[in-house]
């Protein structure tokens, strides 16, 4: 059954093609090569040519992935996903750009893999809802092309990002001092509103775009907070998660940032009484080399292997960050969309047999939730947090020659042993969100020593996830998860007969 929303979509749109029908039958058959007379190269400042060549390229590069059966064709839609005033009908012969309830463009369907006539007709639809959204002409040639690409690619993959130029962005990477990557101010109401994001920063990796407002700073909101408490937050001192609520035209989302205590890289390490931290921020090899110095520099008795805000795509990677503690067993399999699964196994010895402990959470999602999940399969570590994203994809690059890029998530993610995680998530052993005190950890404690604890595997089975997730919810304060998850994990890693009787 359609939605109340999808349903007026549906109807709004046959109405328009109704009302079309005796213009179509004598609409001059024009090809898309003439949409654009060679005389005038620039209109509206854009060079038409030019980027009905980009577009051009960036159809016929995703045509070369795997959809499912998908008509890519179905993209061009999306594009009406740019304003919800902004409606595109495609007859047979016939694509009609409709704003409001006023028709501003009609123009010839393109012919199935003609990319050039596509690029054209695409171009054309920018230059005429330019003319409707003054925040559009605003913007510079790489954030128009995002926001247009971004829609494009919306129709057949909801996660898929354009990389306007791979180069700088490569030159921008990361290396923030311990800041969440964003800058902005307090609006009229109250609210923190974003002005500025550092690209390669964890702020960046979310999506979080100027603009963008923040409602909540771990658990507060910012309306009740002083402009020095949201910079203590957002750029502080010291290591810590910020878990925000962020509100955009796309409506109200969870966030999870990761603060470094020296630098925002993949990974951070701190080293205290025998015990080592690994905070993983983003799945890479440049995290797996990171691992792998620290584990060779420090003996550690035991580890905290911290993935609350681990993500990324790289199943190379994942496997080679899991393989420092596991050895050649397989991590993950990778499923590509109408093809068989992948296997991804490490290529390498472990290197540690120390104790440890995975912490995960909301924020943990894509190959983060694979090197979570391999963990515990392979009874490797004791899962503690709360339940993580069920977010889990891998990317497949596409390089344009102009120098960027397009990064579509076609491809899902299992478990080394064949389980399902997008969608479904892991499930931490150890409920942190249970245990917040003192008392009630002690309580824990005691149940586990005396064979009390009862617990049960929710990742081998069947069971409905929202269910674990209301049982299991969210730490609303970074700075409070931060504390019962270090308490937590030290006193697992200290307490050898609690550590065994919780890897029973």
């Amino acid at each position: 059954m359609l939605r109340e929303k999808d349903n007026f979509t549906v109807l709004k749109k046959a109405s328009i093609l109704c009302a079309l029908c005796s213009m179509l039958l004598f609409a001059p058959a024009v090809q898309a090569s003439q949409l654009f007379d060679p005389r005038y190269p620039v209109q509206d400042n854009l060079d038409v040519f030019e980027m009905s060549r980009t577009f051009a390229e960036i159809f016929e590069r995703l045509d070369t992935v795997q959809w499912g059966g998908r008509d890519i064709r179905v993209a061009l839609e999306s594009l009406e996903a740019i304003d919800r005033h902004a409606h595109i009908a495609l007859t047979d012969n016939r694509a009609v750009l409709v704003w409001r309830e006023d028709i501003i463009g009609n123009w010839p369907r393109p012919r199935a893999r003609d990319w050039t006539a596509y690029g054209e007709i695409t171009t054309a639809m920018i230059i005429k809802l330019r003319e409707q959204m003054p925040l559009l002409r605003r913007l510079d040639e790489g954030s128009l092309y995002e926001v247009i690409v971004s829609a494009l690619m919306r129709g057949i993959d909801e996660n898929g990002r354009y990389v306007h130029s791979r180069r700088a962005e490569i030159m921008n990477d990361g290396r923030l001092l311990t800041s969440a990557g964003v800058e902005g101010i307090v609006d009229e109401r109250g609210n923190f509103r974003i002005t500025g994001v550092y690209k390669g920063s964890l702020a960046a990796d979310n999506d979080i775009r100027a603009g963008d407002l923040i409602f909540e700073i771990n658990g507060r909101r910012v309306t009740e907070m002083k402009e020095g408490e949201i910079a203590a937050e957002l750029a502080g001192f010291n290591s810590g998660t910020v878990r925000m609520v962020v509100g955009s035209e796309a409506g109200m989302r969870n966030v999870t940032l990761r603060r470094a205590t020296v630098i925002i890289a993949d990974a951070d390490v701190i080293w205290k009484d025998g015990i080592l931290e690994i905070v993983v921020t983003r799945v890479s090899s440049s995290a797996a080399n990171i691992i792998n110095e620290a584990l060779a520099r420090f003996p550690a008795t035991g580890i905290i292997l911290d993935l609350r805000a681990a993500k990324g795509d790289d199943e190379r990677a994942a496997a080679k960050i899991a393989g420092l503690f596991l050895g050649r067993v397989p991590v993950l399999r990778s499923v590509e969309t109408a093809k068989e699964e992948t296997e991804v196994t490490p290529g390498g010895d472990k290197v540690t047999d120390a104790n440890m402990v995975v912490v995960v959470s909301g924020g943990t999602s894509g190959t983060g939730e694979a090197i979570a999940a391999a963990m515990h399969e392979n009874k490797r570590g004791i899962l503690i947090g709360t339940p993580t994203a069920g977010r889990a994809r891998l990317a497949t690059r596409l390089d344009l020659s102009t120098g960027g890029q397009l990064e579509v998530l076609n491809r899902t993610i299992k478990t080394g042993l064949g389980r399902e995680l997008h969608d479904r998530g892991v499930f931490p052993v150890v409920c942190l969100s249970n245990i917040r005190n003192t008392a009630q950890q002690n309580a824990f404690f005691i149940n586990v020593l005396n064979g009390q604890f009862g617990a049960r595997d929710f990742n081998a089975e069947d069971v409905d996830s929202a269910a674990i997730r209301r049982g299991c919810p969210a730490i609303r304060s970074g700075a409070d998860e931060d504390a019962v998850a270090l308490a937590v994990a030290t006193k697992l890693l200290t307490d050898e007969q609690l550590y065994n009787r919780l890897m029973e």
